[in-house]
């Protein structure tokens, strides 16, 4: 090595890893320093650092006289909590545990569980969710929720992870998928499934009712279930029974589950759907804040963008998907059943009828296919498909269900950005992005996605901080990390204090930046330059740095 090479090797090595004076030792693992610190409570940010040692923060603030074995200077930018993305799920990281789409985004915990769980799974359920599997397929070898988690870190992975029992595991579990109220033995049988989830750290119970076989409970199996959960200080969640016309009555179920149960509750990605709904949403609010003021602890997570994505079940009515997939393609096939679909497809109001929410075919957007000969669909919208094959949309989306033997992944354009923009300053509302981590390569090039996947916490500071000015950097870090932390009872996590987990992002609030569109939705955010995971650096620079230190978070019951 020449004089020169050796020189730039020394600079190389100064600028990356700072040196450390012979005369002050390292006294914290990993010192940040430079920074505005905004400590996830909502107060203004501060300038200064945060000393960790091990997996837990050691010191906030002036940190001008101390040295970390690793030391990083944030030249101003923010140190936040890491940020909770309260709706996700496992499939993305089983196929990278990097959950790079979150991870820059500088998203540390996923919360899993709407409507159905990772367990408790017979033999039987865990044969049919492997038969469902589409591009990502991966060994269902565990029965309980816990041992499902557990699965996942053993896997690998960087960000932690959590879950809810879906409401409607627990009646697969007992009652299968049929369309009836379980017994009084029944209903005992899925409270002892429920209680053992819980005292295993489930977060509490999660319901999704426009789903079959979730939109099968009634409001009294509900009450039971959320009641098991709150003898063990869970919370319940839930996608409400319909988020269109008939909103209102499902905002009012959701309050009375927990008014009979005296459990908090939360509900899923707070919209309004359908044009013709839109100026409810004051309504919705203020019902949702007068349960509040009478002493009940209801709160609401939301998406940033105006479209929601599920598949094009969400379209069909429950009835004809009684028994699950097989038997809801048996039925497609069926003329007098697709007469009688077809109809209430294009018109009836009776249930959640994402169709009819979205106004026009040509604002569902079709976005994940399980066959191969049907992925050239993939980015197409369901009227132009239904114009490619001389069909109407509803006979064009239930011979896709058919030909694809799956759900259909689907993209709906219901909201309005002036009720986002409304919900998004609520006090009361966090965020989740009602989708798994992602990459932006191999087995998750099969098929397109949501924008949200990859910007929905990036948007929040991007859009509706920096450009909108609808809300403080400190108010929206409070938002992402105290509030959902505090909601579902994890304890020493989504706060900077001494003796906290530390799950740290720091960003640029001036840079960061979503980059994902409904057209290109696999474009990675930019602005979060580091993230800590249990004090374990898995972003430096904006890089992935391979460290994989993930971990099972469960509830506090105390």
């Amino acid at each position: 090595m020449n004089d020169a090479t050796m020189r730039r090797t020394i600079l190389l090595l100064a600028i990356s890893v700072p040196l450390v004076s012979c005369s002050r030792q390292p006294n914290f693992d990993v010192v940040l320093r430079n920074g505005l610190v905004c400590d996830g409570t909502g107060s203004p940010c501060t300038s200064g650092g945060v000393g960790i040692n091990g997996d837990k923060i050691a010191k906030i603030g002036d940190v001008s006289a101390d040295r970390g074995r690793m030391d990083i200077d944030v030249h101003g930018q923010v140190i936040a909590p890491g940020f909770i993305n309260l709706m996700s799920g496992p499939d993305g990281l089983f196929a990278d545990g990097r959950g790079l789409s979150d991870l820059l985004q500088g998203v540390t915990l996923e919360i899993f569980g709407e409507g159905e769980s990772m367990g408790p799974l017979t033999d039987d359920m865990r044969a049919e969710a492997q038969s469902q599997q589409a591009d990502i397929k991966y060994g269902i070898t565990w029965h309980t929720l816990n041992e499902g988690l557990a699965t996942l870190v053993q896997h690998g992975i960087s960000p932690n992870v959590a879950s809810f029992i879906g409401a409607a595991t627990p009646r697969i579990n007992v009652l299968g998928r049929a369309n009836r109220a379980p017994t009084p033995a029944e209903l005992d049988q899925m409270r002892a499934l429920t209680a053992k989830a819980m005292q295993e750290g489930a977060l509490g119970v999660a319901s999704a009712l426009i789903y079959q076989p979730g939109n099968y409970a009634q409001t009294d199996e509900l009450v039971a279930l959320a009641k098991v959960a709150a003898k063990y200080k869970g919370i319940y969640i839930s996608h409400i029974r319909d988020e269109g016309d008939h909103e209102m009555d499902a905002i009012d179920e959701l309050i009375s589950i927990a008014r009979q149960a005296q459990i908090p509750a939360e509900i899923y990605h707070l919209k309004v759907a359908g044009a013709q709904n839109w100026n409810k949403l004051p309504a919705l609010i203020q019902k949702i804040e007068a349960a509040r003021a009478d002493g009940l602890a209801i709160t609401a997570d939301m998406y940033t963008y105006p479209a929601g994505a599920t598949g094009l079940d969400g379209a069909m009515p429950p009835w004809v998907q009684e028994g699950g997939l097989e038997a809801w393609r048996k039925r497609l096939q069926d003329p007098a059943i697709r007469k009688r679909v077809r109809q209430e497809m294009s018109s009836s109001d009776k249930y959640d009828n994402l169709l009819r929410s979205a106004g026009t075919p040509d604002n569902v957007l079709l976005v994940g296919f399980k066959s191969e000969k049907l992925k050239p669909l993939t980015g197409k919208t369901l009227g132009e498909v239904a114009h490619m094959r001389h069909s109407t949309p509803e006979d064009t989306a239930m011979d896709l269900v058919i030909e694809d033997d799956s759900r259909v992944e689907t993209v709906y354009f219901l909201m309005s950005e002036d009720n986002i923009k409304k919900q998004i300053v609520l006090p009361w509302v966090s965020f989740g992005a009602d989708a798994d981590p992602e990459s932006v390569d191999g087995v998750f090039l099969k098929s397109s996605t949501h924008p949200r996947a990859f910007g929905n916490f990036a948007r929040v500071y991007a859009h509706y901080v920096r450009d909108e000015k609808l809300m403080t950097v400190a108010e929206a870090v409070r938002k992402m990390t105290s509030l959902p932390a505090s909601n579902l009872g994890i304890a020493s996590r989504g706060l900077l204090r001494q003796g906290y987990f530390a799950d740290i992002a720091v960003f640029d609030p001036t840079t960061i930046q979503d980059h994902a569109t409904f057209a290109q939705p696999r474009q990675l955010a930019s602005g979060v330059s580091e993230v800590f995971v249990n004090g374990v650096e898995v972003v430096h620079n904006a890089v992935h740095t391979g460290a994989k230190p993930g971990r099972v978070v469960k509830r506090d019951r105390h």
